[in-house]
């Protein structure tokens, strides 16, 4: 196993140390589980690091389909699944969210052409509409080689990811937790440790605090625990990269508190079950 890859895994062991400890105090046991295996055992099922769904879509997306309506799952079956696929951005946007602006559908020579052309952008950005992780994500500039992708997004590249930053703002219950700046190493674009991005916690001003929560707002319904990404554009504004409602990191080595709110949102969830 590689370096970072080892360093990586410690550090999300690390977290479920943080997660089952403070479940622990509030009389609950923590336990991971294969995403694949469906409910397991115990009172519920988060679906906090459902890691590597997005490399069997449709075994995920059959468990969610058949999930029983009667095993509580964290987020909701239907959260999850209209969060599968990026083309959610699309369906944000048309409920008045501004996006990093996007293109989906098949990625090859023509229609990439076509796309640095009408973003008007010199480098593009290219990803599968299911990823994680930035998985299979590639930045290009015009007269690279395209390599085809059947379901892809396809946005202008932000230069913003490595000045400014990625700015995330983590909910837990639809509620503002805390948010954290995430910046790409000198040279790249993908902002995840991984690939030498450094994430730092950050007080939000009041523009970005407001597009967050807006996003929070148009969820399709409720959710236990959130990540909203934001970019801020060439011409200044702010705009939606990502939604998280999957497996997203909540960052607790950033904030303390995280994994006891967590644990009470879920206690929470569960009493209103009942």
């Amino acid at each position: 196993m590689p370096a970072a890859d080892s360093e990586y895994g410690a550090a999300a062991e690390a977290i479920l140390n943080d997660y089952r400890a403070a479940f622990a105090e509030r009389g609950m046991t923590f336990r991971p589980r294969p995403w694949d295996l469906g409910p397991g055992d115990g009172d519920a099922t988060l679906a906090l690091f459902a890691w590597g769904y997005h490399l069997d879509v449709a075994r995920w997306e059959a468990m969610l389909a058949a999930w029983p309506a009667d095993w509580p799952l964290f987020n909701a079956p239907a959260l999850l699944a209209a969060n599968t696929r990026k083309t959610y951005l699309a369906e944000l946007e048309a409920d008045g969210i501004p996006i990093v602006p996007s293109w989906f559908g098949r990625a090859d020579t023509a229609s990439v052409a076509a796309a640095f052309d009408h973003f008007g952008s010199e480098q593009l950005v290219i990803k599968p509409q299911v990823s994680g992780g930035s998985y299979r994500t590639v930045r290009i500039g015009r007269g690279d080689p395209v390599r085809q992708l059947d379901d892809a997004i396809i946005q202008p590249f932000v230069p913003a990811v490595s000045d400014e930053g990625e700015l995330s703002f983590l909910y837990i219950e639809e509620r503002f937790s805390h948010a954290v700046r995430k910046v790409a190493a000198d040279g790249d674009f993908r902002i995840q440790p991984q690939f030498g991005g450094i994430f730092t916690r950050f007080d939000p001003d009041v523009e970005q605090r407001a597009l967050s929560d807006r996003v929070i707002a148009a969820l399709p319904e409720p959710a236990l625990y959130t990540r909203v990404d934001l970019l801020r554009l060439a011409d200044g504004s702010l705009a939606l990269m990502e939604l998280e409602a999957i497996e997203p990191d909540l960052y607790p080595h950033l904030e303390p508190e995280l994994p006891a709110r967590l644990a009470d949102a879920l206690l929470n969830a569960l009493a209103r079950s009942t």
